[in-house]
């Protein structure tokens, strides 16, 4: 048998500490060594797995084969490139790098070096999404719906709701699509004065579907829904609950009773999908370090997470469009429209 990939992890808040655990137990891999600018919690994570911590991210990289990226985003494009530098595989939590320049300069780099440099738009390993994509093959869609409503969250500040939720969904809708809309509408509201925190965002294809999305970090229900309408049907993805629902021959009738009115009747046919119920993150890092070791194609790639930033760009230029600041008194936000762009 080959040497299992050894792996670290550059990041260690909440998701960092993710990788960690799923690392630690991953079939062909090793958790080699953490790093993270706070050594108290470095240390702490790195007593947790047993494994050395690092504070300087260029002795861990001497150390591993390839590394989960999982810092805050504006630090991403620096660190990416050292690990390619050093010829380190790499795993780029979403998005991709802070601009649209420094993901175009880091697709290319990552081109060259013929390494396996991976996004983290885990949505494409929801076994739900995975599903969802088969049923739909051959369907006419007429319109979509996707939501992702979160909590506010106040560990979620580098970034606006766009970059944070919305961007997981501009990925699904370019990988169902398979290419970008030829065009953007957006609306969003401001309501703690650290960017957009509720959007809208409306994406054209000139001949269909329909497509709206919706991504919230004020919501107090958390949501991750995909709905579609089709000719014949219409379905529902819970991304969360990992369920699918197909309705079909959908039809109401009115029945006349003797002597006690009318009542109305409405009948479907629902069909509920299996779901595998696997972890997203697990399938992500076992495919990331299956195309590291050679024994998996490469999936999410550098310039996937160029296109989903390009298209994130496109609705944040659509939303700074029209801005309107209504005085706090009457609503505590500021609002935001977009026009087409």
């Amino acid at each position: 048998m080959k040497e299992p990939i050894k792996v670290g992890v550059i990041g260690l808040g909440r998701m960092g500490q993710r990788h960690c655990r799923v690392f630690s137990g991953l079939r062909n891999a090793r958790l080699t060594g953490v790093c993270d600018v706070a050594a108290s919690q470095g240390e702490q994570v790195a007593r947790q797995y047993q494994v050395p911590f690092y504070a300087n991210a260029d002795d861990l990289l001497q150390q591993v084969d390839a590394v989960s990226l999982v810092t805050p985003t504006p630090a991403h494009f620096e660190l990416a490139l050292r690990c390619l530098e050093r010829g380190v595989h790499v795993l780029i939590e979403k998005p991709i790098t802070e601009t649209v320049g420094q993901a175009l300069q880091l697709a290319q780099a990552a081109d060259q070096s013929g390494l396996v440099v991976q996004i983290g738009h885990i949505e494409r390993f929801n076994p739900a999404y995975q599903e969802l994509k088969h049923v739909l093959e051959g369907t006419a869609m007429l319109a979509l719906h996707i939501q992702r409503l979160s909590p506010h969250d106040s560990s979620n500040v580098d970034v606006d709701v766009i970059l944070d939720l919305m961007i997981h969904d501009l990925d699904l809708i370019v990988d169902l699509m398979g290419r970008p809309p030829e065009a953007v509408e957006a609306f969003g509201l401001e309501t703690f004065g650290g960017g957009v925190d509720h959007a809208v965002a409306h994406l054209t294809y000139t001949a269909g579907p329909l497509i709206m999305l919706t991504a919230s970090r004020v919501t107090e229900q958390k949501v991750r829904s995909i709905e579609v309408t089709a000719q014949d049907a219409y379905l529902r993805c819970d991304l969360l609950n990992k369920s699918i629902e197909v309705h079909r021959r959908t039809f109401g009738e009115y029945l006349s009773y003797n002597h006690h009115g009318v009542k109305y009747r409405h009948e479907a046919v629902v069909e509920r999908i299996h779901v595998p119920n696997f972890e997203p993150l697990l399938l992500e890092l076992q495919q990331f370090v299956d195309s590291v070791a050679g024994v998996g194609p490469r999936l999410v790639s550098a310039a996937d997470g160029l296109r989903a930033l390009e298209l994130a760009e496109a609705v944040r230029r659509a939303l700074s469009r029209h801005m309107v600041r209504l005085a706090p008194a009457s609503v505590p936000a500021a609002v935001v429209g977009l026009e087409a762009g």
